[in-house]
């Protein structure tokens, strides 16, 4: 059991770890190149800030892949098919999370060849720029949002019918995927904006749930009567 603990403690580690990351890339690092008007200029002048807020995105994408396969061995006990596709899913998250780092750094070097040419042809960077950054909200929408609300959907559904965690835990995280999933419809189809009030409310109940299940798992682990239930079959599979 002292095993299960360890790993426990590594799951939840890494959700806060995402969220973290996730939040200092999007509302801080990013800003000068994403938020502002002038970003052609205020790119190049604040590059190794966004390279650094793209690099905690990419510790983001390690994260979302660590918590898949590091859940994957518990899920797997109560339900193989679901602890795949949130396996391959979490996987297709973090690729969808990569390809938007890469448009903010295609930014970035868009923005040092716009301020090193002295800007002979303005409207073909801010093309350009635009289509970029129409990239990097496309992915933000798909991977934190879209794919987010299924992964979290999978393992809190498994959460629930295994009771590997408490079940208030696992009804926030289902009731919150539903959510975020919708708020990424409605995004999708132009009903409400991204960055908006309405957005804010419908995220919030499943960054609840990866913050309170991330305490959990530190401090409490998973159930460990639940854990003894399972058969000798699926512990010999496991290992």
């Amino acid at each position: 059991m002292s095993s299960y603990k360890k790993t426990a403690k590594i799951v939840g580690v890494l959700f806060i770890l995402a969220a973290v990351t996730s939040m200092i890339a999007a509302f801080i690092l990013y800003k000068p190149i994403l938020n502002d008007p002038d970003y052609l200029i205020q790119g190049s002048k604040y590059a190794n800030q966004v390279i650094l807020g793209a690099l905690m995105e990419l510790i983001l994408v390690v994260s979302a892949v660590g918590t898949a396969t590091t859940m994957f061995p518990f899920l797997r006990k109560y339900n193989e098919t679901i602890a795949l596709w949130h396996l391959c899913f979490r996987f297709l998250e973090a690729v969808i999370i990569t390809v938007g780092v890469i448009s903010v750094l295609s930014l970035v070097t868009l923005s040092r060849e716009f301020v090193a040419t002295g800007a002979p042809d303005t409207a073909s960077f801010q093309v350009s720029g635009t289509l970029l950054k129409a990239i990097h909200d496309w992915t933000f929408l798909l991977g934190p949002l879209f794919m987010l609300g299924i992964n979290t959907m999978m393992y809190s559904y498994i959460f629930y019918k295994s009771k590997l965690v408490p079940r208030f835990i696992s009804i926030l995280g289902m009731t919150g995927a539903t959510l975020v999933f919708i708020y990424a419809l409605l995004v999708m189809f132009g009903v409400i904006q991204q960055v908006s009030v309405w957005g804010a409310i419908l995220a919030l109940p499943v960054a609840a749930n990866e913050m309170i299940l991330a305490v959990w798992l530190i401090f409490k682990g998973f159930n460990e009567s639940a854990l003894a239930s399972m058969s000798p079959n699926t512990k010999a599979a496991r290992y």
